[in-house]
Formats: structure tokens, C-alpha cells, sequence
């Protein structure tokens, strides 16, 4: 564990990105209020909002009823996730033009280790000037980032954070704790509602209170050892976390109003595990397990999963998908005819080919196996063709059209979509 002089870490925040595409793609919204949102309607919520609508107190997670009373110009604009990832792909070459990337944390925040001569505060600030001057000059002059400098990774985050829209923190281990005690608690990262509340029954209520705790009074509050790693970090020492494996894949999708009948529902969700299944392969795992959620418009919400053999293709994720969908109706007749608001489908139990041990004492070993490279042939062909023609040309059943233009294709806080997962 390391707590040497020195700005190790660099961290780099896009400032209010969606808006600020849409800005710099669309002229006629430059210095206007605009909300961007998964669908035209008034039920759904801001998924980001330009600087001029948070003026209002627009927000991500607004309601649009509620923004438009905050802000009755406010202009919303569907969310047109393929052109944010491909932003994103250009920021990034623009990046590592100045400095090398360490983990890229979602679609509008990465983290850079700075090299050893770049870690003074001259030339630190001197890489972030250039980063911000070389997205003005070669992405676009509406998109800007907030900078944070700082011994590590988490206090770089936090200093991104101090300064927005277009800022620069530097935070010195010299200087530490002097600029993070006018903060709230809940301007750390990691430190939440929930978590605030815990530290307030340990008695602790600002920063300088946490500062002055001890690790294993941090251990204790925090109910285990992440506790203590964060007291760490805070004081500036530098270390990296304990890796974490790819646990599940899957997606999800809140349904337009004309999907929301069971025909439709079902269409959507079985189009969700297609997608799915192909990001799947993609990463070459296996998985053991599917999951099936709903939660309909009159507020229910059903989940199952079934288990089975490992496998990657899509006929048998469908075929298990299709057990599950029968059993669900089952579960909710008799009542009310069925209108679904959400559908989810995950993919779970995943694990690498050499993982994978079959029941070699099965009656039916064989046929199965047969019937399993079958259907993986199958697949690889389908594969083979999107490859060769950067679309889908052949699809497995029907395709919903939704408003948004994607199926299953959207940017979470943890994942930036892979250009092919817009192919269709």
C-alpha cells in the first residue's frame, strides 16, 4: 500500500453528456433548455439535461411532467444512443492522444494513471489543458469535461466532481484534507443516503469527522473491509481494488404504450435474449442460467429463472425463455387481462469453455451433445453473416419497432455498448 508524494491519477468527466451531443449535433438547441429522454411522453423521465434546464433544477431522474413545470421551455429529445457511443469511441482517441487509459467507467467517465513525468502539478494540469483544448478543437466546441488530479483514483473522481461545467481540481496529498472539508459527505463518491445515515448514528457528520476516524472504525461502520479501503483512499494512499468478474449479461427494456400487450411483450422480450445471446458470444461465455422478470402496469411483478446445461446459443436460451413465458401467464390467471410495463431477461451462471464439464453418465449424453453442436453451427453462421455485412440479416423471429429506434440497446451507468449491439 502506497502513500507517496506525488498526482498519480487523472480522472475525466464528461459534463452533462447526452445534452451537450445534442447541442453540438443540433445548432438550433445551443443555449436552450433540453432534456434527453428514452421516449415522447410526459411518463417517462430525463435520462440527462443540458445546463440550461438544470438552471431550472431539471435533472437526471426528472419526471418530464415535473420538469416541464420547472421549466415550461423545456425541449425534450429522444435519446439517440448510437450516436453517444460513437462520440465516445472519438473522446477516447482524443484522450489517449495525451495520456494513457486505465479503465473506462461508464459512457462520460474514465480514469488515466499518469506516467511518472507527468505527475508534478505543472505538467499535470498541463495534460488536462490539452485533453479539454483537444476535444474543443477536434470533437466539438459544445462538449466539454471536468478534470480531477489527485494521489488516486477515488480522489481524483471526487475532485472531478468540485469544479463543473469545464473545471480543473487538483487535489495535493500536501494539501489533504483542507479542500474536501467544505463537502458534504455525500459529495464522496461511494457515500450515499443510506450510507449517510449509518455514518450519522456513528456520530460522524462531516468530513472532518470521517477524516479523524480510525480503519477499523471504518471497517465497523461500513459493516467490512471496503470501509477500510475507503478510509485509505480518502487519506490519499494508492492501491487498486480487488477485481470482479463478469457475473451476468442481459437486458431490459420499459415498453412503449403499443408494446405493452402480451403478444407484443413477449416479441420484445424474446428479442431482448437474442440480443443478448449475441454479446454473450461475443465475450466467449457460456452461461447456465436464464432469468425472466415483468412488472405489468397495474404494478405486479413476477420473476423465475430456469437452469440447464451450459450453452451460447440462441435456440436454447429461447426455448427455456419460452417455458418461462408460459409458466408466468400460468402464475397470473385468472385476472385481469395482462399489460406489461417492463420486461427483463439476464443471462447468469457464466463461465469460459474450458469450465464447462458435461454428464458424461446422462442416458442421452449423446443426442444432446449432437443436438448442441447443431445448434451452435447454426449460430456461428449467423454470426459469420453479421460479421460480414455489419448488420443483422437474418433475424431470429419478429422485430418490435419502438420509439426509440433500438431494441435492448442502451447505455447504463456501468456499460457503453459495442457498436454492434446497433446493428439490425
Amino acid at each position: 500500500m502506497e502513500r507517496e508524494p506525488g498526482l498519480k491519477w487523472l480522472f475525466f468527466d464528461l459534463n452533462s453528456y447526452f445534452a451537450s451531443v445534442e447541442q453540438q449535433e443540433r445548432p438550433e438547441l445551443r443555449g436552450k433548455p433540453i432534456a434527453v429522454v428514452p421516449m415522447q411522453t410526459n411518463s417517462t423521465c430525463a435520462i440527462a439535461a443540458s445546463y440550461e434546464a438544470k438552471a431550472y433544477g431539471v435533472k437526471t431522474g426528472t419526471m418530464i411532467y415535473e420538469a416541464k413545470k420547472m421549466c415550461p421551455g423545456l425541449i425534450c429529445i429522444p435519446a439517440r444512443h448510437d450516436v453517444y457511443v460513437d462520440y465516445h469511441n472519438r473522446i477516447i482517441q482524443e484522450v489517449i492522444k495525451h495520456t494513457p487509459i486505465n479503465k473506462i467507467w461508464s459512457i462520460d467517465e474514465l480514469s488515466s494513471r499518469l506516467p511518472p513525468n507527468k505527475r508534478t502539478l505543472e505538467r499535470s494540469a498541463e495534460v488536462s489543458k490539452n485533453i479539454k483544448e483537444g476535444i474543443w478543437q477536434n470533437i466539438g466546441k459544445h462538449i466539454s469535461c471536468s478534470i480531477g488530479v489527485a494521489p488516486n483514483s477515488l480522489l481524483a473522481k471526487i475532485a472531478s466532481n468540485m469544479q463543473k461545467p469545464n473545471g480543473l481540481t487538483i487535489l495535493r496529498q500536501e494539501d489533504l484534507p483542507g479542500p474536501l472539508l467544505a463537502l458534504r459527505l455525500t459529495d464522496l463518491t461511494g457515500i450515499g443516503k443510506n450510507m449517510e445515515k449509518r455514518l450519522n448514528r456513528a456520530g460522524i457528520s462531516s468530513i472532518e469527522q470521517l477524516w479523524n476516524t480510525s480503519p477499523k472504525q471504518a471497517r465497523k461502520i461500513w459493516g467490512g473491509v471496503q470501509g477500510e479501503r475507503f478510509w485509505y483512499w480518502l487519506h490519499g494512499y494508492d492501491f487498486d481494488p480487488p477485481e470482479t468478474n463478469n457475473v451476468m449479461i442481459g437486458h431490459s427494456r420499459i415498453l412503449d404504450p403499443k408494446l405493452r400487450h402480451e403478444n407484443e411483450a413477449r416479441t420484445m422480450a424474446r428479442r431482448l435474449l437474442v440480443k443478448a445471446t449475441y454479446r454473450l458470444r461475443r465475450k466467449e461465455y457460456y452461461a447456465g442460467a436464464l432469468n425472466l422478470s415483468v412488472r405489468t402496469c397495474a404494478g405486479y411483478r413476477w420473476a423465475n429463472e430456469a437452469r440447464f446445461p451450459a450453452a451460447h446459443d440462441p435456440f436454447t436460451f429461447l426455448q427455456h425463455l419460452d417455458d418461462l413465458w408460459g409458466g408466468m401467464l400460468t402464475d397470473f390467471i385468472p385476472g385481469p387481462p395482462l399489460r406489461f410495463k417492463k420486461v427483463s431477461v439476464i443471462l447468469h451462471h457464466l463461465r469460459k469453455d474450458g469450465q464447462i464439464t458435461h454428464d458424461i453418465l446422462d442416458s442421452g449424453y449423446k443426442e444432446k451433445i449432437v443436438d448442441l453442436e447443431k445448434r451452435e453451427a447454426l449460430a456461428s453462421a449467423l454470426d459469420k453473416l453479421q460479421n460480414k455485412y455489419q448488420k443483422e440479416t437474418v433475424w431470429l423471429g419478429t422485430t418490435p419497432k419502438t420509439i426509440g429506434g433500438y431494441v435492448g440497446t442502451k447505455i447504463s451507468f456501468s456499460r457503453v455498448p459495442e457498436k454492434e449491439e446497433f446493428w439490425g
